[in-house]
């Protein structure tokens, strides 16, 4: 079994890994670099492939599959709301950079006709090995994914959370004896804060703002994290105005088909319950004037409706930015949480609002990728990828020097035999 890395080497972004098994390829993800520019990974020709299998929906990690399909007929496999979310994303992607890209909305619908939806802990068989899908407890739909022949097994991580959020449960981690693991490495340097106290924290630090007439904007990703704020508002039983603008209103309407995706599907409705949903601008106008919290897309203030709503609540004092999203330096959410400042139309802005900062991160942090590390045999092969150049060294030299583990950090185009 050899293991082509094709993205996701020491950077966030371009997921892409190619299993060689009996002179073919599964693909294990074919996402996208997001930052000032898009970057694709290295390239595979679809001849090559024999199937391909989708950790989840998020672009870093399925933005470029649509390439696979402009003549050819690959399987591609997933859980649930995956496909959704994916074609729900990779659509607005097109809107929006449509010349960027090397594919058409057709290409896109033909992807969505090669689906193959499977539940969590049923086994497949390509190229002779035996395929499982676990639960990655990152977003709806996420998983792991284990390949094992009659010699080896080997175990991708995709991105994973062991600890339960309100949204979802944490990831499966009966793996069983590993010969290999691509594990990320995005918060490798990183322990992650209790995440009952930052949920307090959150509902504290907003109740203050809205009771004295403020307005709280939590710009969040449409896809997972939106959902997860409103449903820490339900769950902290939160009695003021909440409003959801976007793609998360889009995601929503898919998890309602897919409630089984979720952890509690109860709370997840009467969140919905709760929440009044914006369909045009003079609710958003009224919103960004109601004391109150509005979740909205994009969690990096790179677009989206959150852009609009931060014109009108940045200026004033009372008024709150609550960051709860991954932050990629250079991004506008980076540039605003370090240095309080903003481009409005071409010029930039102090904001006046309150900017504080939430970790309720879908990832694993540094302790829990040590406990994973911890629980591997010693022969196991580790490949730590999806982290900046320090992330993944660090938790390769971790896994080496202190349990040692044969470790390291690929870069992009190596090929390592398993």
């Amino acid at each position: 079994m050899r293991v082509h890395f094709l993205g996701a080497c020491q950077e966030v972004g371009r997921s892409a890994f190619a299993v060689e098994l009996d002179q073919k390829y599964v693909l294990l993800d074919y996402g996208v670099l997001m930052n000032r520019e898009v970057g694709f990974p290295a390239h595979i020709s679809p001849k090559e492939l024999d199937s391909i299998i989708i950790s989840h929906a998020h672009l870093d990690h399925s933005g470029l599959l649509p390439i696979f399909y402009l003549h050819d007929n690959i399987p591609l496999y997933g859980v649930e709301p995956s496909f959704q979310l994916i074609d729900l994303l990779i659509r607005d992607f097109l809107n929006i950079s449509s010349y960027l890209l090397p594919f058409e909305y057709i290409d896109l619908e033909n992807m969505m006709e090669r689906c193959v939806n499977l539940p969590y802990g049923r086994q497949f068989n390509r190229l002779g090995a035996t395929i499982t899908l676990l639960n990655a407890g990152h977003i709806p739909g996420s998983c792991q994914v284990l390949i094992e022949t009659d010699s080896k097994r080997l175990l991708y991580t995709g991105d994973f959370n062991t600890v339960p959020t309100k949204l979802l449960g944490a990831a499966d981690l009966d793996y069983g004896d590993l010969d290999g693991v691509i594990i990320e490495s995005t918060y490798a340097t990183d322990e992650h804060p209790d995440r009952a106290k930052m949920e307090e924290e959150f509902i504290l630090r907003a109740t203050e703002i809205v009771k004295d007439g403020g307005t709280v904007l939590v710009p969040a990703f449409g896809v997972g994290r939106s959902q997860e704020i409103i449903s820490i508002l339900a769950a902290r039983h939160f009695k003021y105005p909440v409003y959801v603008d976007g793609m998360a209103l889009k995601t929503i309407h898919i998890l309602e088909a897919y409630e089984d995706s979720l952890r509690d599907p109860e709370l997840f409705k009467t969140a919905i319950r709760n929440a009044e949903w914006i369909g045009n601008w003079k609710d958003r106008r009224k919103a960004a004037n109601t004391p109150s919290v509005i979740v909205s897309p994009a969690g990096m203030l790179k677009g989206g409706s959150a852009v609009f709503y931060l014109e009108q609540v940045a200026k004033q004092k009372k008024n709150g930015i609550f960051l709860v999203s991954f932050q990629i330096p250079g991004t506008p959410g980076s540039i605003l949480l370090e240095r309080r400042k903003f481009m409005f139309k071409g010029r930039t802005r102090k904001v006046e609002a309150q900017v504080m900062k939430f970790d309720f991160s879908s990832h694993v942090g540094k302790n829990e990728l040590h406990q994973v590390l911890q629980s591997l045999d010693p022969r196991t092969k580790v490949f730590a990828v999806h982290g900046a150049e320090e992330n993944c060294k660090s938790l390769a030299s971790y896994a080496k020097k202190e349990l040692g583990l044969d470790a390291s950090a690929p870069h992009a185009g190596s090929v390592f035999e398993i």
